[in-house]
C-alpha cells in the first residue's frame, strides 16, 4: 500500500494522481518546475498509488520525449552559428564536465548525480539530463535532484542575466552567446535573450540549438563511462531516433510541417516525465541525498557563467 503523509485512502490517491496528470498535459501555463513540484507533492505528501509502474513509465516517457525534441533541431540552422559559436560551445562543454567531475569528488557526491548535474550545466539543462539519465541508469532521486537544481538556477538566470548584461553594456551578440552558454534550459535562454533584444534572441536561440546537438556524443560517452559490460558500446535506440528526427526535419518538408506539433507533444511528454520522476521520490530517498549536491550545481554554474562572460568580453 502506498505511503501517504496525509493518510489519504488509496482511491483518493489514485484520483488525485490522474487529475494531476490531466492538468499537466492540458493546462497551458504548466512548466517544468511546476510538473516536478506536483510529482514531489504526490511522492512526499499525498502518496503514490502506482509505485510499481511509475519508474518504467518515467523512463519510457523520457526516451520518447528526447526523440521528439530532435524535431526542433535543424542542422543547417545550427551550422549558421559559425565556428566561433561552436568553439565557445565545445570548450565550455569539456571544461564544465572536467570541473564538475573535480568538484563532485571534492564534495563527496556520487558519480551519477555529479554527471547528471554536469551534463545539465554543460549542454541544455533538463533535456540533457533526460537524455543522459537512461544511458547511465540513474536512479529517480538522482534525476529529480539534478533537475530541481537546474530549474532553480534557470529561474535565477532569467532575471539576473539581463541586468548583468546591461550593467556591463554587453552588445546583442555578446549577450546572445553568453546566455546560450551559461543558462541551462532553452526556455530560460529564450526568455533572458528576449528581454535583451531581438538580435540577442536570434543568436542565443540558434546557438542553443547547436549546443543541443552535443546531447548525442554526450550520451555515447556517458554509456562508455558508466557501463562495464560487453554491451557498453551499443548506441541506445532512442538516440538513433533522435538523430533521425533531426535529419528528417532538416531535409523533408513534411517533417518540417509536422515538427511544431511533435515538439508540443515532446514538451508535454517531458512534463509528464518530470511529474512521474517526482512522484517516485519519498521521504526516505530524500534523506539519502546529500545537500552538497546543490552547492555542486551552484558553484559549477557560477564558474561557467563567469568564465564564459570573461571569454565573451575578451574575444567579443
Amino acid at each position: 500500500m502506498p505511503v501517504s503523509f496525509l493518510n489519504l485512502p488509496p482511491v483518493f490517491q489514485k484520483i488525485i494522481f490522474i487529475l494531476l496528470i490531466a492538468g499537466i498535459l492540458f493546462i497551458p501555463f504548466i512548466g517544468s518546475a511546476m510538473a516536478l513540484l506536483a510529482g514531489l507533492v504526490v511522492g512526499l505528501a499525498l502518496g503514490n498509488p502506482f509505485t510499481k509502474q511509475t519508474g518504467k513509465a518515467a523512463s519510457l516517457s523520457l526516451k520518447v520525449s528526447v526523440v521528439g525534441l530532435g524535431f526542433g533541431i535543424n542542422l543547417y540552422q545550427a551550422a549558421e552559428t559559425g565556428l566561433s559559436g561552436l568553439a565557445y560551445t565545445s570548450i565550455s562543454l569539456v571544461g564544465t564536465l572536467v570541473v564538475g567531475f573535480i568538484l563532485g569528488r571534492l564534495l563527496g557526491i556520487g558519480p551519477k548525480l555529479t554527471h547528471l548535474i554536469s551534463a545539465g550545466t554543460a549542454i541544455c539543462g533538463g533535456s540533457a539530463i533526460a537524455a543522459v539519465a537512461p544511458a547511465i541508469k540513474a536512479e529517480p532521486q538522482e534525476i529529480s535532484v539534478s533537475l530541481a537544481i537546474v530549474f532553480i538556477l534557470n529561474a535565477v538566470a532569467l532575471f539576473v542575466f539581463p541586468v548583468v548584461g546591461q550593467a556591463l553594456d554587453l552588445s546583442q551578440e555578446q549577450f546572445g552567446i553568453w546566455a546560450a552558454i551559461a543558462i541551462h534550459d532553452t526556455s530560460s535562454v529564450v526568455g533572458a535573450a528576449a528581454r535583451y533584444g531581438d538580435e540577442a534572441l536570434q543568436l542565443a536561440t540558434t546557438l542553443k540549438l547547436t549546443r543541443a546537438l552535443w546531447i548525442v556524443p554526450m550520451v555515447i560517452v556517458s554509456g562508455f563511462l558508466f557501463k562495464n559490460d560487453a554491451a557498453r558500446a551499443k548506441l541506445p535506440a532512442f538516440i538513433l531516433l533522435f538523430i533521425l528526427a533531426s535529419v528528417l526535419v532538416t531535409f523533408l518538408p513534411v517533417a518540417q510541417q509536422m515538427a511544431p506539433f511533435i515538439l508540443v507533444l515532446a514538451k508535454k511528454g517531458l512534463l509528464l516525465s518530470l511529474f512521474l520522476i517526482g512522484a517516485s521520490i519519498n521521504a526516505a530517498s530524500i534523506k539519502s541525498i546529500n545537500s552538497t549536491s546543490f552547492w555542486l550545481g551552484f558553484i559549477l554554474w557560477i564558474i561557467v557563467s563567469l568564465a564564459s562572460l570573461g571569454a565573451v568580453l575578451y574575444f567579443g
